[in-house]
Formats: C-alpha cells, sequence, structure tokens
C-alpha cells in the first residue's frame, strides 16, 4: 500500500495488505452487520421460524436460537464477527434475549446510515446513540415490575416466556416445573442459583413428556462390577478422591526374583495392600462408593463380596455435586473417614436409558444439586429442547438473583421509544437526531414480532403506539389475538436484565461499527518454514 509523497509513492504496508477508507469501508461494515441481523430475524417471537444448519462433515443443527445459529455459521467479515460477539456475550450473561440484541443493533446501524446520507457526522451519531442507551436504561430500571424470589407462578411464567416458540412448546407446562423447582434446589443463602449445579443428561427416546427432574443426581456411568448390587435403598455414601489399587512406586526399580514361592509372595502383598484399602471402606459401614479415580479387579471383587455398590472414574464436576446432593465430603486419605463424611439418598439404583447404563442417586434429603434428564423422539430434538431448558434455566436464576421483570411482546421497546422520543425533544441539535433514530431502532422488535405473526405490522405498531400514548405502559403484542393487551396479565413477562444487556451490547457494537473509517487487511502468513524471512525481498 503507497502512500504519496512529493510525487514519489512510499511503501508503508506489507505487500498484499489492503485498505478500505471512508465510505466504501463504512458501507462493507455497515452491510455484514445488517446481514447478520436479516440472518436470525426471522426466529424472533413464539411464532418464529427455525434455521437448518449443516457443516462441513454434514451435521444438521435445527434451531431457532440466536446465539447457536451465529456460532454456527462460518462468518469471516470482521463487522459481522461483531454481531456474533453481541450475541455470545448476550448467551453468557443472561441466557436470553440472544436474537432481540442483534436485531435492534443491526437496525441501530441501518438508522445510522441513514442519518450519514443525510450529512450527519458518524461521531455526532455515536454520541446521540450512547446518550440514547443510557437514558433507556434508566427508564427501563423505573419500567420494571418488582417480585419475590419465591413466587413460583411468576417464576414459571418467565421460564415460559423464554421457551415459548420453541419445539419445547408442547410440553412448557412440564419443563416451566422442572426449571423452576431445580432452581429452587440449588439457590444459596444470598439468593444466588450456580446453574453448574443442575445437571443436564440428555437421552434419545421416549417424548418430551418423559423428561424429569431428579432430586439428586443422575451420573453416565456403570457399575464397576455385574455382581454388585444394581439398587441400594436408603443408601451410605463414601465418595472417594483416592484410588483403590496397587500404588505402582514412582522410581524405576528391578525385583530379582528366585524361587515361585517368592512370586507367589510378591503378588500377595499387591493383593494384601489393595484388600486393606476395601477393608477401610467396608468398615466406614458405606453402601455405596463413587470413587474419582480407578478400582482394580482384586479392590472390585472384594467390595462385590462386601455387597457394596461402587461407581469408578467419575468426574470431578460430578463428586463435587454428589457431595452436594447427599450432604457427603469428599475423602482424600483413606485413614480419614469418619461417619460424618458419608452422605445419603434414598434410592441408588443402575438404570438402562436408552440403551445406556446410567446410576440414579434419587431421594436425597434438601439436595443443593439436583439433575433434569431430557427425552425426545430424535438427536435433534433433544439437542433443542436442551438449548430451550438453558435459556429457561438461565432465565429463571437471573429473576432469582436481581427481582426484577418487565412485561414482554414488544411492550417495553415501545414504551421505550415513546419516552425517547420525548427526551430526544429536549436535547436539541443533531443529537436530537441520532436519539430518535434510536428510537425508531428500538420499534423493530414489535414490528418483527408483529410480522413473524403473520400481522400487519404498520397496523399493530400503530396500535401499540396508541395504547402507550394512553398511558398503558404494559400492552404489548398478543399475536394469537392479533392486537395489543396487558402482558402482565397475559403472564408474557421478561427478566430486566435481559432487556438491559440487549440494549447496552448493541448500542455498544453500533458505535464501535458507527467509528471506523478505515479497514486495513494484513496480507495472509507466509508459506511453508524455510522461505523468505517476514517482509524480506518485497517490493524489491
Amino acid at each position: 500500500m503507497a502512500q504519496q509523497l512529493g510525487g514519489q509513492p512510499i511503501v508503508i504496508f506489507k505487500e498484499g495488505t489492503t485498505q478500505n477508507r471512508g465510505q466504501e469501508a463504512q458501507d462493507s461494515n455497515f452491510a455484514a452487520a445488517k446481514a447478520v441481523a436479516a440472518a436470525v430475524r426471522s426466529t424472533l417471537g413464539p411464532k418464529g421460524m427455525d434455521k437448518m444448519l449443516i457443516d462441513g462433515i454434514g451435521d444438521i443443527t435445527v434451531t431457532n436460537d440466536g446465539v447457536t445459529i451465529l456460532k454456527e455459521l462460518d462468518i469471516e467479515h470482521p463487522a459481522a464477527k461483531m454481531m456474533v460477539e453481541v450475541a455470545k456475550t448476550q448467551d453468557a450473561e443472561v441466557g436470553d434475549g440472544t436474537t432481540s440484541a442483534v436485531v435492534i443493533g443491526g437496525e441501530l446501524i441501518d438508522n445510522a446510515g441513514r442519518l450519514i446520507a443525510q450529512g450527519v457526522h458518524p461521531t455526532v451519531i455515536a454520541e446521540g446513540y450512547r446518550m440514547a442507551a443510557s437514558k433507556a436504561l434508566e427508564l427501563l430500571k423505573g419500567y420494571a415490575v418488582t417480585i419475590k424470589a419465591n413466587d413460583t407462578a411468576m417464576l414459571k411464567k418467565i421460564a415460559e416466556t423464554a421457551l415459548t416458540g420453541k419445539n419445547s412448546e408442547v410440553s412448557k407446562d412440564l419443563l416451566c416445573d422442572i426449571v423452576v423447582k431445580a432452581i429452587a434446589f440449588v439457590i444459596d443463602d444470598e439468593g444466588n442459583a450456580d446453574l453448574a449445579h443442575i445437571n443436564v443428561e440428555k437421552k434419545v427416546g421416549g417424548s418430551v413428556d418423559d423428561s424429569a427432574l431428579i432430586e439428586g443426581m443422575v451420573i453416565a456411568k456403570e457399575r464397576a462390577h455385574p455382581n454388585m448390587p444394581k439398587s441400594v435403598k436408603n443408601a451410605k455414601i463414601l465418595l472417594l478422591n483416592v484410588p483403590l489399587e496397587f500404588k505402582k512406586t514412582e522410581v524405576n526399580a528391578k525385583i530379582n526374583i528366585s524361587t515361585p514361592g517368592q512370586a507367589q509372595a510378591f503378588l500377595d502383598g499387591e493383593e494384601q495392600m489393595v484388600r486393606t484399602m476395601v477393608d477401610k471402606v467396608v468398615a466406614s459401614k458405606a453402601s455405596v462408593l463413587f470413587c474419582a479415580k480407578g478400582i482394580d479387579d482384586v479392590a472390585q471383587h472384594y467390595l462385590t463380596k462386601a455387597g457394596i455398590l461402587a461407581v469408578r472414574r467419575v468426574k470431578k464436576s460430578d463428586i463435587e455435586n454428589l457431595a452436594r446432593a447427599t450432604g457427603g465430603s469428599v475423602i482424600n486419605n483413606l485413614d480419614e473417614i469418619r461417619a460424618k463424611d458419608l452422605g445419603s439418598a434414598g434410592l441408588v439404583e443402575e438404570k438402562t436409558i436408552a440403551n445406556d447404563e446410567m446410576i440414579y442417586i434419587s431421594k436425597c434429603k434438601n439436595p443443593k444439586a439436583v439433575s433434569i434428564i431430557i427425552r425426545g423422539g430424535t438427536e435433534h430434538v433433544v439437542d433443542e429442547l436442551e438449548r430451550a431448558v438453558h435459556d429457561a434455566l438461565m432465565v429463571v436464576s437471573v429473576v432469582v438473583r436481581s427481582k426484577k421483570v418487565v412485561p414482554g411482546g414488544g411492550a417495553p421497546e415501545t414504551e421505550l421509544a415513546l419516552r425517547l422520543r420525548e427526551y430526544a425533544a429536549t436535547e436539541g441539535g443533531r443529537a436530537q437526531l441520532a436519539i430518535e433514530s434510536f428510537a425508531g431502532a428500538l420499534e423493530v422488535i414489535p414490528r418483527t414480532l408483529a410480522e413473524n405473526s403473520g400481522l400487519d405490522a404498520l397496523d399493530m405498531l400503530v396500535a401499540l403506539k396508541a395504547a402507550h400514548g394512553a398511558g398503558k405502559k404494559n400492552f404489548g403484542l398478543d399475536i394469537t389475538a392479533g392486537k395489543p393487551a396487558d402482558m402482565l396479565k397475559a403472564g408474557v413477562v421478561e427478566p430486566l436484565q435481559v432487556k438491559t444487556q440487549a440494549i447496552s451490547s448493541a448500542a455498544e457494537a453500533a458505535v464501535m461499527i458507527l467509528r471506523i473509517d478505515d479497514i486495513i487487511a494484513s496480507s495472509k502468513a507466509a508459506g511453508p518454514a524455510g522461505g523468505m524471512p517476514p517482509g524480506g525481498m518485497g517490493g524489491y
């Protein structure tokens, strides 16, 4: 890339570097951002459509989850990748609203392009967008409704809103009940629910109605030995983090054996060491053993004779959750086993689910870790169910922590658009245009909800604006009746944090893309090693 200096071109970039400047760069970025928003826009809302994604090896994903779609797309354009990051951040923070965040971001970019065409500078638009986003977050806090963390009926409505429009909708009553109960079990003293303590296992086979909440843990393992008990009632559970096997020396050693008797004595010594370990387990009076390490054949033999159900090589996360579910402690030294370290469960049994053996630890008293079994007719159904349940778990945990909700159905966006236009009139100047543009961008949500439901978007938007103008701030789009309705009464509610995160991240991404006026792309890395060093002979 050359710059002109006194008629002489000066090379400042490596050969192969490309540069787009000014309007060309902006047009490229704007088009990419809008394309990402367009890719997921038709999935928004209860009547949104699904996308079928096929990867390079032919695996199929069928979903209407915004972040899943964008993760699966092989996106190359840097501005498009920035929009994908909006969805990823939204998913990581609150679990839902990923499509809304991307669609709002795309509309902000689209509206900004129109303002630039009218002669408004991108910096002015960026500043106006920042002001509008800050005001919108302030308005949302005053608009939110406070609920109680133990309001089960409201929590079920929040979970139902997250599940509506997905394949799980047919059994949403069951799934909502499972989600709310699961969150209630894992809430800590500070009101936080850590989803790491909810183990979700998916199994193909049966129907969605076969999905269930286990008040305890389900582990995708089988008994260490087929002759061990298959079921243990009123189980005393020992959790071990040490192997039950002969410990090999850490240094290389050579043993000289000259007679068969010496060889047998050596083997007997190994067996005795393992038997001593097992005796300590038996002495603890545990009836079930979960070991994070290995259990060798000799140990399995003695454990089977003692009537103990043992499971080996259990994941560290599962062992920790077992401790929370059963009230036991993880033991790191066999000599330190105490009666109080044992956990308890009403029933431990091995079940065969979809031709796979699984260990069920159920009927635990006040478990602080639980499991959800998701069933479905096909692999694609089960995968989509898992994504839907994850979203529902996330939004319910967010509400339990923040205790703030807002009506859904496009009600907050319509109210914010109305109030932001009033705010814009008080600011004046060119920033006013940007704030009004921001307000218009928020209306893309109710407009898209109407379009995806087969309703007339213009008529619905006019009706919503009229309702909010008359002070009916909780009115959103009732897609079944095809008219505005009170969303709180209809039970369509979302966490406040979903809306605040969507608006703030969409605004930040739009501002960042707006401020770019130069795209400099370096050339690809040089070929195989041993070739020319970087920059060598370039333009010679």
